[in-house]
């Protein structure tokens, strides 16, 4: 009689298999279905490959071609056929790591001769990872000793130093103390963790997508490798809906469409990561800055202001010169004391608080800055307003009692989900940030109070959201507020954080009604975030057409021939009258082409006049994304323009 395992399902069910079976064998048993999708299986809480067999008594779950984790092993196994294919086109090459990343992998190698990859060069290696696909070859999971991993990787410096542990790897770390190794054989072997997927057959939906250059180890000091990008995905619809979406992404740029429109720039005079602001930009910033400001004062917020730098004791104070040193810019000396630019706005409205003696019903006290700050940003992570060294945030830090916290956090996300309504977006999701394991101040037990506040706030609101261990500031935990754009991507934009710290280092206190003194609570919110990063955004979502409220011009009135140039003033003095930005192109060019600028500027409204609109008091309406009309009255044009215009009004 032959010898059975059992095992257990993530459902709570038995699966009996004959003895020897693996994780594969345990799809298969479960319909070819999932045998079919299977990728790798966790087996007792390990991930391990489909070869893996199973025991006696072990819960087994299949990790399948859907899952997000079955993705990232696609993409992890592809980043190997990716380094296989290099080595073999390019003799005398090494590599260094290639781990998946979000959509996607990556690999690191270094051409002899300091040579570099070129566009055909990405096609020939596409074509040779088809080949090595085609082959079917299977990963091979193996184990062996430090000596035994150095004759096999001689002549590859990168795989000597992780070997070496001079360089980190977490592709390759093991519990056992030997390396461990994936090959495909005989053609390739590579240091590795795993799991990956049964053989390169599984594979095939992908795409390189581009070379860039980056530091060994991410040191300026260490030679610059070629990295070469590429995306991986389980079925060839979702390449294709991935590329699509890329596609959308270049054309909403939101550094093209600043230039295009003549919005903003980033002059080199002034440095990286720092942008001038144009015109037109900087009516719709004031635009959005205005409406951030009568929604906090309309919300009960005590506007402040604090200057843009401050001696070292305030950050000393803070915890900053601890904990975010290497993100503030170095220090000027003057009047015998180090001056630093702030990189944040929290300090100094612990310094308004403890200006004077506080009463509890003066709580919750709600601060509110547009506050400029200045963070050191590595030149390399630098990308547009999305990541900028000079930014204001809409900073508001709030001072309420302990029992004031919870209502207080559901009201401030209420409020921070209103305000993103009105500028377009529905579509939220939350992440709950805990301690981080060691760069934190204070007693777990205030942590634990926070963190519980913030995850009482997320239920009474019903927002959808996911824990992120150790992803809290230094001082507290936090909520941030995650929005879906028009094609699908998630941005991180609003943050409330719930702090006992500061209060603590600031010795804040304010008299109860028990007349004894107690310690505030503070709790930290940026609606925005940064209001450059949140004009990015927008930019990108409505692809530059900024909806009427917001655009920098929301008509223009063109004239058919110079002799009804005087009327259009006369219609531009009527809207502007009305409180609507409106101006006139002169008919120094054909009217197609100043319609086409006007179109591509992707105005709202563009109304055009001739011999009928002069008699008449009418204008020829031409809005975008609507079909053309004529005749249409002066004062029902401003009507629609009103009605257009109060849209902000109705989301909020």
């Amino acid at each position: 009689m032959s010898s059975t395992v059992t095992i257990t399902l993530p459902d709570g069910s038995s699966r009996v298999l004959p003895e020897g079976a693996t994780a594969a064998d345990v799809a298969a048993d479960i319909g070819p279905g999932l045998a079919k999708a299977a990728v790798i299986a966790t087996i007792d809480d390990e991930e391990r490959d489909l070869v893996t067999p199973v025991a006696d008594g072990s819960a087994v779950s299949i990790v399948t071609d859907r899952s997000e984790r079955g993705l990232y092993t696609i993409r992890h196994s592809t980043a190997h056929v990716l380094a296989q294919a290099v080595l073999d086109l390019f003799p005398g090459a090494t590599f260094g790591i290639g781990p998946p990343i979000e959509d996607g992998f990556y690999y690191d190698f270094q051409l002899p001769g300091g040579a570099t990859f070129s566009p055909d060069d990405l096609e020939r290696i596409e074509a040779r990872m088809r080949e090595i696909i085609e082959e079917a070859q299977p990963f091979v999971r193996d184990e062996i000793s430090d000596d035994e991993a150095r004759e096999v990787f001689a002549g590859h410096p990168y795989k000597l130093e992780i070997i070496d542990g001079q360089a980190d790897d977490p592709m390759s770390a093991t519990a056992s103390g030997l390396v461990r190794t994936y090959e495909n054989p005989p053609e390739f072997i590579d240091l590795c963790r795993g799991p990956h997927v049964p053989d390169t057959g599984r594979l095939g939906h992908f795409k390189l997508m581009r070379v860039a250059g980056a530091y060994w180890r991410g040191d300026e000091r260490n030679p610059m490798l070629q990295r070469i990008y590429g995306t991986a995905w389980a079925t060839k619809k979702q390449l294709k809906a991935h590329l699509h979406r890329l596609a959308e992404a270049e054309k909403r740029d939101h550094r093209r469409l600043a230039a295009d429109l003549d919005l903003l720039s980033f002059p080199d005079e002034l440095g990286a990561g720092l942008a001038v602001w144009h015109p037109k930009g900087a009516t719709v910033r004031r635009l959005m800055e205005d409406y951030s400001r009568q929604r906090h004062a309309d919300g009960g917020y005590e506007f402040v202001y604090s200057p843009n730098l401050a001696k070292a004791g305030l950050w000393e104070t803070s915890g900053h010169l601890d904990f975010y040193a290497d993100g503030m810019y170095p220090p000027m000396e003057m009047d015998g004391a180090s001056y630093y630019p702030k990189p944040m706005n929290c300090p100094f409205h612990m310094l308004v608080f403890s200006s004077r003696q506080r009463s509890y019903r003066e709580l919750p006290l709600r601060l509110f800055e547009l506050g400029t700050v200045y963070r050191y940003e590595r030149s390399g992570t630098l990308h547009g307003l999305m990541r900028i060294r000079g930014f204001t945030q809409d900073d508001s830090h709030i001072f309420c009692t302990p029992d004031q916290v919870v209502d207080e956090i559901a009201s401030l996300l209420n409020f921070v989900l209103s305000v993103l309504r009105a500028f377009g977006f529905d579509d939220f999701t939350a992440s709950l940030s805990t301690r981080p394991p060691e760069k934190s101040v204070g007693e777990d037990e205030e942590w634990e109070r926070a963190t519980e506040a913030l995850r009482l706030a997320l239920v009474q609101e019903e927002l959808e959201h996911e824990v992120d261990e150790g992803g809290g500031a230094f001082y507290g935990p936090k909520i941030d507020v995650h929005v879906r754009d028009a094609i699908g991507r998630s941005w991180q934009l609003s943050t409330i954080q719930v702090d006992f710290q500061l209060p603590e280092r600031f010795e804040l206190e304010y008299v109860g009604a028990d007349n004894a003194r107690h310690r505030p609570v503070v709790i930290h919110r940026a609606l925005f975030g940064s209001v450059e990063r949140f004009f990015g955004v927008l930019l990108e979502h409505y692809a530059g057409a900024f909806p009427t409220w917001l655009a920098p011009v929301q008509a223009r009135v063109l004239p058919v021939r110079d002799d009804h140039e005087d009327y259009a003033a006369e219609v531009v003095a009527e809207l502007k009258s009305a409180g609507f930005r409106a101006d006139l192109v002169v008919a120094d060019e054909p009217l197609g082409g100043r319609i086409r600028r006007a179109k591509m500027e992707k105005l709202p409204h563009v109304l055009v006049v001739g011999d009928d609109d002069v008699e008449h008091r009418t204008v020829g309406e031409n809005p975008r994304g609507g079909d053309v009309e004529r005749d249409v009255p002066l004062d029902e044009i401003i009507e629609r323009l009103r009605a257009d215009v109060a849209t902000v009004d109705r989301a909020v």
